[in-house]
């Protein structure tokens, strides 16, 4: 799991000096991609939540 996060930090820091490099505008603006990204994280922890909790019922 840890490795997969470094490796998702350290992608985003090279596309991140490409960009700066190139000028090349973020696609997105900071505080609505970081609101994406909360919501796709939610997103994948909530059907198995949900999963769980109708089987305990």
């Amino acid at each position: 799991m840890w490795g997969s996060m470094l490796l998702a930090l350290a992608t985003g820091i090279v596309i991140g000096v490409i960009f700066q490099l190139f000028r090349i505008p973020s696609p997105a603006p900071p505080f609505l991609g970081l609101l994406g990204l909360v919501g796709m994280f939610l997103g994948q922890r909530l059907i198995p939540w949900i999963q769980l909790w109708l089987g305990n019922k």
